[in-house]
């Protein structure tokens, strides 16, 4: 397996591949990986000559600072993890000064109306750091296809308007959400989770789902209503926000019309790890 920590190595390692015209898939992760990266991999493996999958936590989307410090960080385990799915993924793990070349501070971007909804609005500057390092690494990468996981349904929006700002060309491909057997999304997260929480955790998969159950019969203001109060009655799990929004502008929404197609979305703490997940409507 290669194993490339900077720029240039990465350039020299893929320079074959570019040679031959080979299509370069791109998994972005910040490790800790699991069956959801291990799909993401799989698609791109499918669809591409070669599949670079980076490993790398990055500082300027974390608005917590005790978050960033307490994230995850088995390389060891997610090189072990890759190279049994396939040894010939070539991993990109730069340090932070290596991969931002100097200062390490997010650009500042114009994302629209779809920043400042949900996480956005929860998360002060969190999609600037997003947009920035997924910037350079779309620049070291090259790739063909890149490949982002609904999970993150707002980033995976916002990825794409940054393609378009930045003029990158790069296929933006969203796959869908890998759950467990109980509903539960396949977050790095969940490793920091108690074996309570984590009992307790699939309650947000099944509240998506009867928010989906009630769509057609039930308002929007009525289905939150219902989702916020069950959650104010959960012993351990704490509600951020469950909104219902549409999927172009992400705006919450209280009407429905039939032209526009819905999904909800929630962010909840179990303790303080916090955990996301969303779902479609209609």
């Amino acid at each position: 397996m290669a194993l490339c920590n900077s720029t240039s190595s990465l350039t020299q390692t893929l320079a074959p591949w570019r040679e031959r015209g080979g299509k370069i898939g791109f998994v972005p992760s910040m490790g800790a990986l699991h069956d959801g990266h291990g799909s993401l991999v799989a698609q791109a493996l499918s669809e591409n000559d070669c599949v670079v999958v980076s490993i790398f936590v990055n500082p300027t989307q974390f608005n917590n600072a005790a978050d960033l410090e307490k994230y995850p960080r088995p390389f060891e385990q997610d090189l072990a993890f890759l190279k049994a799915i396939d040894p010939k993924i070539v991993v990109f793990a730069p340090e932070a000064t290596e991969l931002y070349q100097g200062e390490v501070q997010s650009k500042a971007y114009r994302f629209g109306p779809i920043a400042s909804e949900m996480e956005g609005r929860h998360r002060p500057g969190h999609f600037d750091g997003v947009g920035t390092v997924l910037n350079l690494l779309f620049r070291a990468v090259e790739p063909t296809n890149a490949y982002f996981g609904e999970k993150d349904f707002q980033q995976l929006q916002i990825v794409r308007k940054l393609v378009e700002l930045e003029k990158l060309p790069v296929n933006i491909i969203g796959c869908a959400i890998y759950r467990a057997d109980n509903g539960l999304a396949m977050s790095s997260r969940n490793r920091r989770l108690t074996p309570e929480q984590l009992e307790a955790a699939p309650f947000i998969f099944k509240i998506l789902k009867q928010a989906q159950k009630d769509f057609d019969k039930k308002s929007i203001p009525a289905i939150v209503r219902e989702a916020e109060a069950a959650f104010a009655a959960h012993p351990i799990l704490e509600l951020e926000y469950f909104e219902i929004a549409g999927i172009h502008n992400l705006k919450t929404a209280y009407r429905k019309h039939p032209s526009n197609t819905y999904r909800a979305f929630v962010a909840a703490f179990a303790g303080e790890v916090r955990l996301i997940d969303n779902m479609g409507l209609n």
